[in-house]
């Protein structure tokens, strides 16, 4: 038997609201979010994403192709009921960055690295007060707390909307620098997954890509663009 999938059962998705607070209307009903909460964004052109979405389903509903739906439920269902608990998971990406941990050889990967990471961990420190420490290797590197405390708390001064793209900004690049760089226009979601790759192109370089590994390299890269388009519209 085959799963039971939703189908499109309106005819267009409009946006109402005004004054930071806007909704989807698909044809008379409201858009619910999974958790049956009003699905309400703070800017109209989050919202009008959210209802293109809607109106270019075609047939049966595929969540996967719906982005900023996706993003803004998670800002109501999850972030918003457990905001404290997200800052601190992704303040946690700060004890170990990516840009704090550098290969020991061969000295052409460690140069590119230095020479990639270390502007950004200097923009880190001039822009938040964050003086994170560098290692060579696979051992941590115990960060200081006073050093990660103004990333962490740059976190906490997000909308629950901003924290959900900022979210995927982090964990898929693997770094809180670079996740809050993106969001500080410091540099684009391009450039922040291409400086996240520096070792794993390098080994591509060396021995040869895999077409499973490039095929979820490639979905993640998307998912990045995304968010960072996602983050965008939030702030709009």
């Amino acid at each position: 038997m085959s799963e039971w999938a939703a189908k499109r059962f309106w005819k267009a998705a409009t946006v109402e609201g005004t004054a930071g607070d806007f909704g989807v209307l698909l044809d008379s009903r409201a858009l619910r979010s999974p958790a049956k909460s009003a699905l309400r964004v703070p800017s109209r052109a989050m919202a009008e994403a959210i209802a293109a979405e809607w109106d270019a389903q075609d047939g049966v509903i595929r969540p996967d192709t719906m982005p900023v739906t996706r993003s803004a439920n998670a800002a109501i269902d999850k972030v918003r009921v457990q905001f404290d608990e997200v800052v601190a998971m992704l303040g946690d990406y700060g004890d170990t960055d990516l840009l704090c941990y550098r290969a020991e050889s061969p000295e052409e990967l460690a140069r590119r690295e230095a020479d990639a990471w270390d502007p950004l961990l200097d923009w880190a420190r001039a822009e938040f007060g964050a003086h994170l420490q560098v290692t060579s290797g696979v051992m941590p590197v115990a960060q200081d707390p006073q050093a990660v405390a103004p990333l962490r708390a740059a976190l906490a001064a997000l909308s629950e909307f901003e924290l959900a793209a900022m979210h995927d900004l982090i964990a898929i690049s693997g770094s809180l620098v670079l996740g809050l760089a993106v969001g500080q226009g410091r540099l684009d979601a391009a450039e922040a997954w291409r400086l996240s790759r520096i070792d794993d192109d390098w080994q591509i370089a060396q021995w040869g890509d895999d077409e499973e590994a490039a095929e979820l390299a490639a979905l993640k890269r998307a998912a990045l663009l995304d968010a960072e388009r996602i983050w965008y519209l939030a702030r709009a």
